[in-house]
């Protein structure tokens, strides 16, 4: 082999063929090799008109990319030129999709997201699985069950990052829908055709009170039995109180709560602070919340019976290698 085809071999086989790995310098060359390596990217006016429809304004999305406002608005007319038909509607206080816009922001959502899965795959084929998943949840799954996920997923796949959002079943749906998130967690039925569930698993809507509260004994309660204590509630946007709703409609009493929040968090804390009652999804059967200063106690009216959570992606999406991998896990998790 001449001198020249020797190095032209060597440059496309990359670090790790055995030309490279016999030449002394080669693991600093690896080295800087990984450290030049670069993200994929979409195409720019791809990015920007995805932008712009998030924020609802050409100044906002400007400041979100780090780009001038000027260019990016260039760019957007530009494609409007090209395309012969408006994209967004420009408003006093921003601006708003048109038909043709909608039409063209679900193809520029669909081709971002099938280059990182491409990107992903690519990685993969290079020995790595390191990228991005993003998943959005329900509160109720924020405290255990899905940092102990991510924290067991990691454990083999360090490269991987996460980004979680927490929200309520409606939004979830729509963050999916909209390709901002690869899967979901969530109480709600999800009967959108876009929606497809991979895995449910049943959860119970437990009571929380402190380890010394005067319910702490029970083994199971009914809602009549948290009626003498200071009560929080969930608000309508969480599924929680939908069932609680629903329940109370084949019941001859009603609740009176102290508090109503779309924070378990925070309805938690006064049910604390209080000696109170508030509610959660937890597995079934009664528990002891960490750090150990709550009690789950399940409640056993059917509409709670039937609660579940579901697990599940945007029909027809192509996950990357990462995302995959993560939702595998998931299901194994619900099962």
């Amino acid at each position: 082999m001449s001198g020249s085809r020797q190095a032209w071999t060597s440059k496309r086989l990359g670090p790790r063929s055995a030309t490279a790995r016999a030449q002394g310098d080669a693991k600093p060359h690896a080295k800087a090799q990984r450290q030049s390596r670069k993200r994929l990217r979409p195409p720019r006016v791809l990015s920007y008109v995805d932008a712009v429809a998030r924020h609802g304004s050409i100044r906002k999305a400007a400041e979100a990319l780090n780009v001038a406002s000027s260019a990016l608005n260039r760019q957007i007319l530009d494609l409007e030129a090209d395309l012969g038909v408006a994209l967004f509607e420009r408003l006093p206080r921003g601006v708003r999709l048109t038909a043709a816009g909608e039409v063209f922001l679900a193809y520029a959502r669909h081709a971002i997201s099938e280059l990182k899965a491409v990107e992903s795959q690519i990685e993969q084929l290079r020995g790595l699985i390191r990228g991005e998943v993003n998943v959005a949840a329900v509160e109720s799954v924020a405290a255990e069950l899905l940092p102990a996920a991510i924290c067991h997923f990691q454990a083999t796949h360090p490269n991987v990052r996460f980004n979680v959002r927490i929200g309520a079943p409606g939004e979830l749906v729509a963050t999916l829908v909209a390709d901002q998130a690869d899967a979901i967690l969530t109480h709600d039925a999800l009967p959108k055709k876009e929606v497809h569930i991979l895995a449910q698993a049943r959860q119970a809507l437990c009571a929380l009170v402190v380890p010394d509260h005067p319910l702490a004994s029970r083994e199971e309660l009914r809602l009549r039995d948290c009626l003498a204590y200071p009560l929080a509630l969930a608000d309508p946007s969480l599924a929680g109180r939908a069932l609680i709703e629903r329940a109370l409609a084949q019941a001859s009493f009603d609740l009176d709560p102290r508090l109503v929040s779309n924070s378990v968090e925070t309805m938690k804390a006064f049910a604390r602070m209080n000696r109170g009652v508030c509610f959660q999804f937890r597995k079934p059967g009664k528990s002891l919340i960490a750090p150990g200063d709550m009690i789950a106690i399940p409640v056993m009216e059917l509409p709670f019976l039937q609660a579940k959570l579901v697990l599940a992606t945007r029909r027809g999406r192509v996950l990357s290698i990462a995302a995959a991998a993560f939702v595998d896990l998931l299901m194994s998790v619900l099962a």
